[in-house]
């Protein structure tokens, strides 16, 4: 018999190419509807046997990521030993490329990771269907970090169906903000902002089938006339300096551009690969963010890429 004695998981950043937001829920969530589209920036994770469970957290944004129980992907991994409960301990080592914070989903990726791979360590046999159950506990964009591709978020995002959309590759720019913004204060504000403007309880989110008709099409243009997102608003109330690094990605030729998710990243539609090129060099020296990275989805979900054993 072989013995798996590490495995690595590597999990991409989600964008949000529409995010409808309906009223608050009695839990404190809101019903979402929501496109997501997993693009091939990456977070690599690694599980290897341990006394006990832990987790090492190494690059961007490393030092505000949590090293406790607060931690996703030790939060994954506690979720899948009710399954496995035989298991024994595991130390999860983190490598980011994805920032924190920053409306990507890198903690929901790494979490998904970390049920790819201690499934495999621990020899688990679970399939998909029973770690998407499993991911849905953990958080609300989890599951979709397994799933990867295009496809339709419902219920807090975790209600998973596919878009239908034949595989085009989009060309995206990503910028990166000099700051970070906290999901839940981004809803508050989304909330308040609502209220101010009349106090009528927000309409239950839709799908934009003007969105899913340009996703059929693969006509790029259609689709970055088609990205939508009701955080938006708030996050640049929050963060005003968005809107000049919005300004600024459309200015220089982008055909679509929106906050990711709560943000703050800004992400940009390009044509095609060369024109993504010129983008991010043209954003890079417009001093309006504080880094850029070029990504093209979509890209599978969460997948093992180095088994040792």
């Amino acid at each position: 018999m072989t013995i798996v004695t590490g495995v690595t998981v590597r999990v991409p950043a989600k964008l949000n190419l529409q995010l409808a937001v309906g009223p608050p829920r009695a839990d404190g969530y809101h019903d979402l509807v929501t496109v997501f589209h997993a693009v091939s920036l990456y977070d690599e994770i690694t599980a290897e046997p341990a006394g006990r469970d832990g987790v090492t957290v190494g690059g961007e944004g490393a030092d505000r990521v949590p090293a406790d129980g607060d931690n996703l992907a030790l939060r994954a991994v506690a979720a899948l030993r009710a399954a496995v409960p035989s298991a024994p301990g595991v130390h999860i080592t983190i490598a980011k490329r994805i920032p924190v914070a920053a409306g990507l989903a890198g903690g929901s990726g790494d979490a998904a990771a970390a049920l790819v791979a201690c499934n495999e360590l621990w020899d688990g046999g679970l399939g998909q269907p029973q770690l998407l159950d499993i991911a849905a506990q953990v958080g609300s964009d989890v599951a979709f970090a397994l799933l990867g591709g295009t496809a339709v978020g419902r219920g807090r995002g975790e209600q998973l169906t596919s878009a239908l959309a034949p595989a085009t590759q989009y060309h995206w720019v990503l910028a990166f903000a000099d700051g970070h913004l906290s999901t839940p204060a981004v809803y508050a504000a989304l909330d308040r902002q609502r209220a101010r403007a009349g106090g009528d309880v927000a309409p239950e989110p839709e799908l934009d089938s003007a969105l899913m008709s340009a996703l059929r099409s693969g006509d790029a243009r259609l689709v970055g006339r088609a990205l939508s997102n009701d955080l938006q608003p708030a996050a640049l109330s929050l963060f005003p300096a968005l809107r000049k690094t919005l300004a600024a990605g459309l200015e220089l030729g982008a055909l679509g551009a929106l906050v990711s998710g709560s943000g703050p990243t800004c992400v940009f539609l390009a044509a095609s690969a060369d024109r993504a090129l010129d983008l991010a060099a043209s954003l890079s020296g417009a001093g309006v963010c504080r880094s850029v990275a070029r990504a093209s989805g979509p890209v599978p979900g969460a997948a093992i890429v180095s088994p040792a054993r």
